[in-house]
């Protein structure tokens, strides 16, 4: 029985430098999870052992080194997850993140395979959809509220409003003027024109013109305490109202003066914001840890276009290897648990970085020279019962 326990040596080593050699192959694949042999013993009731087998070629999924690419659609994973991906009606795991951004606005790996989540506004909570990134420009947005932050010098004289009436050309019918940015409907640009008049100590009139047209309804007023900051509770912050033209909807916004002083310096303007903004085309995306698909517009804003769902199973190690750095689940590994970056068991997902291959070259060489030698060793041992076999034959 000799040549047959020597020959089940051969296949397992032979199996097992199977195994190194394409370890060693995939030292530099992006994702790839190297893999180890297992051996079990033979018997069959004899005293001597029939040999030995392979009893099941093991894949290690512990995590690869995240390695910085700068490139904004490589994507990896810091801990626990499978990317999910679509080929062919079938569902794909991997953990290679390279990705490309298709004429369509898919998502694909370099096997067109193409990346699943969540699509904005429809939550995450169902199936995971093929993500597709919308080409369309952002829509318009008009100003509904202005923050600004002033000094208002209070060393100033005080205009009275039954001597002289204001007026925008009049440089000497109100304090001090500023100018700002407010948009309509259709993202029109107009120049917003604050006017500050003191009218008496601590108290100042606040009047706003858009393009040059005064709202002469809607007149603010701030309040300041005596030492110089802004009493809100008793100022008027009113709605100031504007017919814009050219098809636009009226426009309608607040200024919050919160954090204005009065103090004996100069005018002057600390802080102006507004959430308006004018309509802009897609010029590029990212993600960030949450997963989430981030378009940047040429208006310089941005908005969430969808979430990347990660996977995971109970036992990673029973997933089916089919190629081109993917899994499929089996009934080994479970049915997929579907989740989020950065949630409960779900590592998070780093941008423009790739997670290498796990193998470790050192260790698989040093395999790959006991493999050999294992190999060696049952060739000699078929040598051996081949020489006995003809000392019996030579008895003749």
């Amino acid at each position: 029985m000799g040549f047959s326990q020597a020959l089940s040596g051969l296949n397992a080593a032979s199996t097992n430098l199977d195994v190194v050699g394409n370890n060693l192959a995939n030292s530099q694949t992006v994702g790839f999870k190297g893999s180890s042999v297992q051996f079990a013993d033979v018997y069959t009731g004899a005293l001597a052992g029939q040999g030995t087998r392979v009893a099941a070629v093991l894949q290690d999924f512990s995590d690869g080194t995240l390695e910085s690419t700068g490139r904004t659609l490589d994507l990896g994973i810091n801990g626990s997850g499978f990317f999910r991906f679509t080929q062919g009606g079938e569902v794909l795991y991997s953990r290679n993140g390279q990705l490309t951004l298709t004429r369509e606005g898919y998502l694909e790996n370099a096997q067109g395979a193409r990346l699943t989540g969540f699509p904005a506004g429809v939550g995450t909570g169902g199936q995971p959809e093929i993500l597709q990134v919308p080409a369309g420009a952002m829509a318009a947005t008009p100003t509904t509220e202005v923050e600004a932050s002033f000094n208002l010098d209070t060393t100033v004289d005080i205009i009275d409003r039954a001597t002289t009436a204001f007026s925008a050309t009049d440089a000497d019918s109100y304090s001090y003027a500023n100018t700002g940015t407010a948009y309509d409907s259709l993202g029109v640009q107009h120049t917003m024109t604050t006017y500050f008049t003191k009218t008496a100590d601590n108290t100042w009139e606040v009047r706003v013109a858009l393009d040059g047209t005064e709202d002469t309804v809607n007149v603010g007023q701030l309040i300041f305490n005596t030492n110089g900051t802004l009493d809100a509770a008793s100022s008027s912050f009113p709605t100031y109202a504007f017919t814009p033209g050219g098809g636009a909807d009226p426009l309608n916004f607040t200024i919050d003066f919160d954090g204005s002083t009065q103090f004996g310096n100069d005018f002057n303007l600390d802080s102006l914001n507004q959430n308006g903004y004018a309509a802009g085309a897609l010029v590029g995306i990212g993600f960030d840890e949450a997963g989430n698909i981030v378009g940047n517009y040429a208006n310089e804003q941005s908005q969430l276009l969808g979430t990347v769902a990660l996977a995971n199973f109970r036992n990673p190690e029973g997933l089916s290897p089919r190629g081109d750095n993917a899994w499929v689940e089996t009934g080994s590994s479970g049915q997929p648990l579907v989740g989020l970056s950065g949630i409960g068991q779900f590592g998070t997902l780093e941008s423009k970085t790739v997670e290498v291959s796990n193998v470790d070259m050192t260790r698989e060489l040093v395999d790959l020279i006991v493999a050999q030698r294992n190999y060696q060793a049952n060739t000699q041992t078929i040598k051996v019962q081949d020489e006995v076999l003809q000392t019996a034959v030579n008895l003749r």
